[in-house]
């Protein structure tokens, strides 16, 4: 094991992780208990709710609405504090705009 290896995030059944994947096209979320490896929410640009919103799915305010969306989903199974895992993309663009999108909802993270 190397010095300047990341250290894993995990989530629990209090304080789930909100993992995100970006593809060119695409972006997707789910929220994961990780003590019992178990997804509890998911959402992605593919979903009709979403499609419906926007034009694009490749866009910033495509991300947002997938953030909002799982959002008011954590909110209505009573989450309302998350780790975000972003994966090895930086904080930057459609990621940060999903975080923010999610954070205007009332998730803290």
């Amino acid at each position: 094991m190397g010095k300047r290896e990341k250290k894993k995030i995990k989530g629990t059944n209090l304080k789930p992780r909100l993992a995100i994947h970006r593809s060119n096209k695409h972006i997707y979320a789910q929220v994961i208990d990780d003590s019992c490896s178990k997804t509890i929410i998911s959402c992605s640009t593919l979903e009709i709710e979403v499609r419906t919103k926007c034009e694009k799915t490749s866009t910033k305010e495509a991300s947002k609405i997938v953030g909002e969306v799982i959002g008011t989903r954590l909110l209505a199974e009573n989450i309302k504090e998350i780790i975000f895992d972003r994966g090895t993309k930086p904080y930057h663009g459609r990621i940060k705009e999903l975080a923010e999108g999610a954070r205007l909802v009332g998730v803290n993270f």
